[in-house]
């Protein structure tokens, strides 16, 4: 599939993640029409980077289908200049729709604990033009990163048997936690809100990640 087919299939996979419900603000569907898919994943699955399904990045991990990231991204209610604590990297795709929707005031924390996939997630975002609004770090991130907390935002694109409390306590006040919980088939994502000390706990639907490895995971 040649090169220029990508901005073509870019586009009409926006379109129809928007008309789809997906995506609903416009900051989400800016994001998601600039960053390329297709820089952040290799071999023969470069030509299914517009597919809305998740694909192979190797290391038993996968980078997440489009409508996932979607929803997400749309459920983190992001606003320019957020501190946002990804867990789960993978080859970077996530963190650079992130970093698009806060803006250059905001910033990504983004760990990984696979060092390969790492690695190349910092590639990708260097080449993609990120380096400097995401910072990938190696280690356990299954109870959260609390070397630069508190942070407005922490996403995690893995499932843990349930929420990791550390992360709760990484949040500013008002910050949101989003985390799918549950056992190895279907999980629920759901979002935590803090409200000083106390949490808000919403269900925002089912989905499928690959488990939460480390101390506070599987």
């Amino acid at each position: 599939m040649p090169d220029e087919d990508f901005p073509g299939q870019r586009s009409r996979l926006v379109a129809g993640l928007r008309r789809a419900g997906y995506i609903e603000t416009d900051a989400v569907e800016r994001a998601m029409l600039s960053v390329r898919r297709e820089d952040f994943v290799s071999g023969w699955t470069r030509g299914a980077a517009y597919a809305d399904h998740p694909l192979d990045i190797g290391h038993g991990q996968t980078i997440s289908a489009p409508h996932m990231v979607a929803i997400m991204v749309e459920a983190m209610r992001v606003a320019e200049g957020l501190r946002v604590l990804e867990v789960g990297g993978g080859s970077g795709y996530h963190a650079a729709v992130i970093a698009e929707a806060i803006g250059p005031r905001g910033h990504v924390w983004s760990v990984e604990r696979i060092e390969p996939l790492a690695e190349g997630a910092r590639r990708n975002l260097a080449a993609a033009g990120y380096a400097d609004r995401v910072t990938v770090v190696v280690g356990d991130g299954s109870c959260g990163w609390p070397e630069h907390a508190p942070y407005d935002r922490i996403s995690v694109a893995c499932a843990a048997p349930s929420v990791p409390e550390p992360m709760r306590r990484e949040l500013l006040d008002g910050g949101m936690l989003l985390v799918p919980v549950g056992g190895m088939g279907v999980q629920t994502l759901l979002r935590v809100t803090r409200r000083g000390d106390s949490f808000h706990v919403e269900d925002m639907g089912g989905c499928v990640f690959v488990p939460l490895r480390g101390k506070c995971g599987f």
